[in-house]
This record gives C-alpha cells, structure tokens and sequence, in this order.
C-alpha cells in the first residue's frame, strides 16, 4: 500500500527494499512479482535496481502476459520459462470455478483466449478488454472496404484506444486522446493492437479455407465467415504471415505507429486485393 502522497515509483521503490532483506524462516525468500509487463518504465526501472544486485538468498520471480513489454535490461537478467496453453475444456472448468462464469460465456470466453489463462480471466475480469477486443475487430473488418487514406488514419485512433485500455488508474492524464504516451506504453499499444489483429486475420484464414466454425473471433464478429470466402485464403496467408514479423519486430523495438501503417497497406480488401 502507498502512503499518504506517495508516487507509485516511490512505492515500488520502497516495497523491493524490504523485500530484500533477508529470509526470515526458509534458505531463501522468493519475490513474486505479478503483471511485471503492466508496470511503467520508471518502476520498472526500479526493479532492475533489485534484479542488479541479487544474492544467493534471494529468487525473484516475474510473472508477464508480454514479456516484450518489460524493459530489455530486465529481460537480459531472467532466465525465461513460458507456459503453453491450457486445453479448452480445462479452461472452461477454470471459469466456471474460479469466475464463477455460467458454461456458455466459459465457452465464449475460453475461445476467444485460444488456451492463454490469463487473458481468458483478464476478459472475465475486465469487461472493457473484452468490449475493447470486440470494438478494434470491428473497425478492422469495416477498413476491408475503405481506401489508403481511411486506413492511415485509423492507426492513431487503434494506438491511442489501446494506450488507454492499459493506463493505470492513477494516470488519467496519460490516458487522455492527444496525450505524449511514452515509447514503452506506445509499444504494449501498438502489441495489442497486432495481437487483436492478428487474431482476427487467423480466423479469416480459417474462414476462407472453409471452417469458419473454428474461428474464435466468430463469436465477436458473425461476419467471419462471409467475408472469409470474399477474400481467399492467399490474401490471408501473407497477412498472417506479415502480422506475425511485424509482431516480432515490436518485441525487438520496431516502431509502433510505422508497424501498423505497414499492415495497414497490406490489409486485404474484400474483393481479393490489397
């Protein structure tokens, strides 16, 4: 908890000086560290403090949904263990357990995650992601049909609604249209927005091979199927292809905003072409 007028940074600060102190039962005291990736660039900043001078009493243990959003100084001191997905019916049963959920939103919502646990809870949790999810897809399936111009200037509008879709709630400023949005924050943006994308786009892959029936998206956008067949599975494979290396190239740097103009150039329209 923070103090009285006390900033986050100074909070973070603070927290990893005492969890730095020695174990007081156990060989070892183990700091977990959820959401790392959610963190802005000062406390993150803070953190690698801590991870620059570990003992060998001390384990930390960062937990990230993204891991191209924590800083590369703190990536280049971890040792890296990613999770696989977890099987559909095994999720289902999750959030109906644990969220509480009734059997056909656990189904929707184990779906759209396609195996990834925490986004499925963040969607259950968080009913502004899952509207947020819902929104870009629908913006991305109108731009099939408008020309260079509309698609250019749909980039800013995706980039700034993600970048306020992450803010943290004790940064409304940050969060306004307009507002400077720092590189790391512009960046997990420009991510989302790819991720979303490129979720959708593998589901009109799968429509225009004829099984649109296994398309998770199908369940925010009835039209995946129709407009799947419209636009060929050639177009899709380069799409699918394309937003998987810019994807890619975010995780290393790339421009956000240069990114998305990129797949935007390349985003199909309904009649077969780019």
């Amino acid at each position: 908890a923070r103090s009285t007028g006390e900033s986050i940074v100074a909070a973070a600060r603070r927290w990893l000086l005492d969890a730095a102190g020695a174990p007081i039962a156990g060989e070892r005291r183990v700091v977990l560290i959820e959401h790392a990736d959610m963190a802005n660039e000062q406390t993150q900043n803070a953190m690698l403090k801590a991870l620059e001078e570990p003992t060998d009493r001390h384990v930390f243990i960062l937990v990230a949904d993204e891991s191209a959003r924590l800083l590369p100084t703190i990536r280049s001191r971890c040792q890296a263990l990613r999770i696989g997905p977890v099987g559909h019916d095994e999720l289902v049963s999750h959030l109906m357990d644990h969220r509480l959920l009734p059997a056909d939103q656990a189904e929707t919502l184990a779906s759209l995650a396609n195996g990834l646990s925490g986004l499925a809870v963040r969607y259950a949790d968080r009913r502004d992601v899952l509207d947020w999810r819902r929104r870009i897809q629908s913006e991305l399936i109108t731009l099939l049909e408008r020309g260079r111009a509309d698609r250019f200037g749909a980039v800013s509008d995706l980039l700034d609604e993600a970048a306020r879709l992450e803010a943290p709630p004790t940064a409304p400023a940050e969060a306004e249209a307009g507002a400077i949005v720092a590189p790391s924050a512009q960046r997990g943006a420009a991510l989302l927005v790819t991720e979303a994308w490129l979720a959708l786009s593998r589901d009109l892959l799968l429509a225009a091979a004829g099984r649109p029936q296994l398309a998770p998206s199908g369940e925010l956008a009835p039209d995946i199927g129709r407009l799947g067949a419209r636009i060929g599975t050639a177009p899709m494979t380069s799409m699918v292809r394309l937003l998987e290396r810019i994807h890619d190239g975010l995780r290393e740097n790339g421009s956000p905003r240069l990114s998305l103009e990129v797949a935007m150039l390349a985003w199909p329209g309904t009649d077969g072409a780019g």
